[in-house]
């Protein structure tokens, strides 16, 4: 797999948080009969109350950075025989989809690892792996937090998270001669541009790392069902994909990774965090969206072993 190197599992680790004792949820199908891995790192929406007590923020604030009900929307992979690993933590309070140390200096009380990535482009915004800020730039904490409590949240959170991810695709490519790794993610409606708010023309951007991340047939797979189906489709602008596309995309390696943003006023209210009429339909069709990307990803793999 291409990029940073995630570091080996070394045993147990105590849960950051009692309430998130399990950080991390694998949905298994009944059988296992595809080569996609579903991810969904930003759907958890459980708020340890240590987090919000050290908050200067209110939980409503804190949920603008969450991933609303997408678990839920990307659920039906699994009847066709896809996992599904989704997040029960929230993306304000720890973000697998950085680096594991992308750190920024000012939010912590005592000095950070050598290894720890200060100078990231995700850190200098306020969104490293402990993020400072959530959106309209609002600073999470009222103060400092300890340096020993951000290295235990990767300890006791992000590893397990990549573990699962590791293990999934791992045992696809054993299966099926290759993995391919949807990452599931929203996108609010409305987003601060240079010039003011500016609403986000598309329905859907998918991200594949400007091709990189993934073989085309499979960016061309998702991109044909949901234009048939009547959404519009952006490729990788403004999202190309964050570091679990990149990590896990490795099309010379059989290892395939696509990021899929959904925009949330297609499914929800996103000032009351409730889901709409159409969230119903949007499910149903995503689950044809993923079967399509299946079968486009189990025929490379025939196709592969055809070759062989």
């Amino acid at each position: 797999m291409s990029g940073f190197e995630i570091f080996a599992e070394t045993g147990e680790t105590p849960p950051a948080e009692p309430e998130l004792a399990t950080p991390v949820e694998i949905v298994e199908p009944a059988a296992l009969r595809s080569a996609l891995v579903l991810s969904s790192p930003h759907s958890g929406r459980i708020y340890p109350a240590s987090f919000l007590a050290a908050s200067r923020l209110d939980a409503a604030m804190l949920r603008r950075s969450e991933d609303c009900f997408v678990d839920e929307l990307f659920s039906g992979a699994v009847l066709f025989g896809a996992p599904l690993v989704r997040a029960r933590f929230p993306r304000a309070f720890l973000d697998v989809n950085r680096e594991p140390f992308e750190l920024d200096p000012r939010m912590f009380e005592g000095r950070l690892p050598a290894h720890a990535n200060t100078r990231s482009l995700r850190v200098a915004a306020g969104l490293g792996t402990i993020a400072r800020l959530v959106s309209e730039s609002r600073e999470i904490y009222a103060r400092r937090i300890p340096v020993e409590d951000g290295l235990h949240r990767i300890e006791a959170i992000y590893r397990p998270y990549h573990a699962a991810l590791r293990r999934l695709t791992q045992r696809a490519q054993k299966r099926f001669g290759l993995s391919a790794l949807v990452d599931c993610h929203s996108m609010p409606s409305i987003v601060a541009g240079t010039n003011g708010a500016e609403k986000i023309k598309a329905d859907f951007v998918l991200g594949d790392r400007y091709g990189t991340s993934c073989d085309p047939a499979l960016t061309a797979a998702a991109e044909g069902e949901l234009r048939r189906l009547g959404y519009s489709v952006q490729r990788n602008k403004p999202y190309a994909g964050g570091f679990i596309t990149e990590h896990y995309g490795n099309p010379a390696s059989q290892a395939h990774a696509l990021q899929i943003e959904i925009n949330r006023g297609v499914y929800m209210d996103e000032t009351k965090f409730e889901k709409s009429a159409r969230f119903e339909s949007l499910l149903r069709d995503l689950t044809g969206v993923t079967r399509a990307i299946s079968d486009a990803a189990n025929h490379l793999a025939g196709w592969r072993a055809a070759a062989e």
